[in-house]
């Protein structure tokens, strides 16, 4: 079965408010089974528009990164993130 991955892509504008969304993520990361494989570090934007912050999440499959993206966990964590930047998720199979 293929791994599930989700994509984040986001620009912070208040840094202290998106490390409390960061830190509240956890719960639903672990439910999920995921584990980061790259957040934030060093980027180099090769085409196109790029941000500084990206983040790579991986899934035992599509359905959990899924499962993560929709679930009530994920959706306090992101509550609190409102207002502290914007960001853009895809949810990706891989191969």
């Amino acid at each position: 079965m293929p791994k599930g991955y989700v994509i984040a892509r986001s620009i912070v504008t208040d840094p202290d408010k998106w490390a409390q969304y960061a830190a509240k993520t956890k719960a639903a990361l672990d439910k999920f089974e995921g584990k980061p494989i790259a957040r934030g570090g060093k980027s180099e934007t090769l085409e196109g528009e790029g941000v500084a912050r990206n983040v790579i999440l991986e899934f035992p499959s599509y359905e959990h990164a899924v499962g993560y993206a929709k679930s009530p966990e994920y959706a306090e964590a992101k509550a609190l993130r409102q207002g502290a930047g914007t960001m853009h998720m895809t949810i990706v199979e891989g191969v």
